[in-house]
């Protein structure tokens, strides 16, 4: 006959596994992880300076909470698709130069290039929409010439109402993002190695 354990026993057994895999987990790596919650903060706007958490820390905890927020930060550095993006990469860029203090002129060069980049990318992504308006506007004036013999006012039309816009929109959004990530990807790796 097969015996039957109580439930307690299970519990209690669970519960010794779990804490046997809590205490595999080295001391940096919690140290890192609270890094990146700090950084979450500082993006939140609930921090000012990270530098204030490591210098409260142990020397030795120092190098992981750095690393962690680190790469918390590098992390948040994206192509900006909207304004809350941007505002989030350049306040990343912001605690990665706060955070890099023996490394600062390697760091602050590749977060000059990131920040020329973002701002690159904005600029570019306004242009390549302005020529996709002005096409299908064009386009637009056209074909209601034909239609009714007269021109319209270009400025009264919207462009992006014509149903080839979205698709041509999303389209060249997608190979300007392309065009941009391995840009991004080669610099973040630079700083995840400046970090490392």
């Amino acid at each position: 006959m097969a015996e039957i354990r109580s439930t307690l026993d299970m519990v209690m057994e669970r519960a010794a596994r779990m804490a046997a895999r809590a205490e595999d987990i080295p001391a940096d790596k919690t140290v890192e992880e609270r890094g990146m919650r700090l950084v979450a903060d500082f993006l939140g706007g609930k921090q000012t300076r990270l530098t204030e958490h490591l210098e409260q820390e142990a020397p030795e905890a120092q190098i992981a909470l750095r690393r962690g927020m680190a790469k918390a930060l590098i992390r948040n550095i994206v192509i900006p698709r909207d304004d809350l993006l941007m505002d989030n990469s350049a306040t990343a860029l912001t605690g990665l130069l706060d955070l890099s203090r023996e490394k600062r002129g390697e760091v602050e060069s590749v977060c000059t290039e990131l920040t020329q980049l973002l701002e690159q990318y904005s600029q570019h992504k306004e242009q390549v929409q302005m020529q996709l308006d002005d096409a299908i506007r064009a386009q637009l004036v056209q074909q209601l010439q034909e239609q009714t013999g007269e021109a319209p006012d270009p400025q009264t039309i919207d462009p992006s109402m014509h149903p080839q816009y979205q698709k041509e929109w999303t389209q060249a959004q997608s190979n300007l993002n392309e065009q941009y990530t391995q840009a991004f990807d080669q610099r973040k790796e630079i700083l995840i190695q400046r970090f490392s």
